[in-house]
Parts: C-alpha cells; structure tokens; sequence
C-alpha cells in the first residue's frame, strides 16, 4: 500500500511532497486532492506511467488524461499560440474547476491516450496540488476511481480505489462536492462545452459570450 501523508500538519506536508515528487520521478503514482474530487497522477511526459495510471483505473486510451500545471503561465509553454479565448476563460476561472481543451505543441514528448494533436489543461484551486505541481511540473491526473465508479472526495476513498497502485497518498482532508471540472474545447472557432461541471454555462458566457454547448 501507498505511504500515506497529512498535509495538514507542516511537518508532514513538507515530508509528502518530498516523497510525492520523488515517486513521480521514478514513473510512480500518486493520490493528491484537487479542488474538485481527489486525483491520481503521474509524470505527464512519461509514456510508461501514463500507460500505468490508465491501467490501474481499468480505462482505455479513446478517453486522453487531463494534465494539471501549477502556474498559469505555464499554458503558453504547451503549445504554439494560447487561443484567445482560452487566455479570456484561464483568466477568469483559474486556478478553479474550468478545463481547457487546446492544441499542444508539436514538440512535446508525451502520450496522454488518444488526443490526436490536442491537450486538456487546468490549474486546480489547491493549496497541495500546486504545491507538488511547481516541484514537478504538469502531471498528467484523472479522478482517483476505478473506471465507472465514483469519483473519490477523500483520501480514504482514493487509497480504497487505487492505493494499491500508488506509492504515495496526500491527505489533504475531505472535498466538499464531487462536481468534476467543466470542460471546454477551445480548438474550433468558437469555445465548445464538451462536459458541465463546476462552472456554470451561463458563467463561461459572461466572458465569452459566443460559447457553446
């Protein structure tokens, strides 16, 4: 089973963020809080531990893994020109539960499932997630279930799930809701809702009001 850490007490937040950023190094996974419901990440520019998350959640590569960064400057180093409208709706609605769809640099070494070209991208609202995310860089995270299970909001519930599957666990206490990030494509011409979920449709159109859905 997973070394499992309080990030609420310094002491052991700082020794799990150690431990945490080590074990994604070595192609390892690990549990963390978002914002949103607790995740389950790996090195994002790992092929292998891409391959290993998406396998201890029993799911397939037609569903490409969302990667989570800790600065939001951190958009423009994965791809070649931040759409408009994606810096419009990053600046209003990050860190928060708003994913962005955009194109991704061609020159970027990873294989996230089958996204033909595209990456989805979000800066959590979360004290811990950053945190580990500005020690390591983006992590490729999808929520800590197995496939066609609930989402997990805590880490008891992540560590049933998938503590087998991870080297590390990062307690951050409970989530208060289970709402998974809103998810809009910003590929197209216009901004595409592809999923509802913490941000409100009618809240992406007070920014851009062309948004569809």
């Amino acid at each position: 089973m997973a070394d499992l850490y309080d990030c609420t007490d310094p002491e052991q937040l700082a020794a799990g963020l150690a431990a945490a950023a080590a074990a994604i190094s070595r192609g390892e996974l690990v549990l963390l809080p978002t914002d949103t419901v607790y995740g389950v990440a790996a090195d994002a520019f790992s092929p292998a531990a891409v391959a290993g998350l998406l396998a201890a959640k029993n799911r397939g590569r037609a569903m490409p893994v969302p990667v989570l960064v800790g600065e939001a400057s951190t958009l423009a180093g994965l791809t070649m020109s931040v759409p408009r409208v994606a810096q419009r709706l990053a600046e209003a609605f990050w860190p928060g539960g708003l994913t962005l769809v955009i194109e991704h640099a061609p020159s970027l070494a990873w294989d996230l499932g089958d996204a033909e070209g595209t990456v989805a991208v979000r800066l959590p609202d979360d004290d811990v997630a950053r945190a580990l995310l500005r020690r390591t860089g983006p992590l490729a995270v999808s929520s800590a279930n197995r496939s066609g299970r609930p989402a997990a909001t805590s880490a008891e519930e992540a560590s049933a799930q998938l503590g087998e599957h991870a080297a590390v666990v990062l307690d951050g206490g409970a989530r208060a809701g289970s709402a998974a990030s809103t998810i809009v494509d910003c590929t197209g011409p216009v901004p595409r809702v592809l999923r509802v979920g913490a941000v409100p449709v009618e809240r992406l159109r007070e920014v851009v009001p062309e948004t569809t859905d």
